[in-house]
């Protein structure tokens, strides 16, 4: 019974956990103006995040955290994205990451 109990208490902690640096990477992306351009699931100026999630893996990470920090043009069609100085390397990973993991 303590087991189970035990083992409920485990699995609630780490949804909770994963839910709140969801809510903290969404806090950062609007700190940030991404989401002026970006939204989770549908097109904006840019493609959703889900889009970008299903078009690449964790092995483009760091090319994507560069796309964030000096911009692109190209990849999504005629309007670029503009390079985002404010944002830090690690910033740009862990937006990354969570954008990553949307899929």
């Amino acid at each position: 019974m303590k087991t189970t109990y035990l083992s409920l208490l485990v699995a609630a902690g780490l949804l909770s956990a994963g839910a709140a640096q969801a809510a903290d990477e969404m806090a950062l992306a609007k700190a940030k103006n991404c989401l002026a351009c970006h939204a989770i699931d549908k097109k904006l100026v840019g493609p959703s995040y889900k889009d970008v999630a299903k078009k690449y893996t964790a092995k483009d990470e760091a090319m994507l955290v560069e796309k964030v920090i000096k911009g692109s043009k190209g990849a999504w069609g005629p309007v670029p994205m503009p390079p985002n100085a404010s944002v830090t390397p690690e910033e740009a990973s862990k937006l990354v990451k969570w954008i990553l993991s949307l899929k």
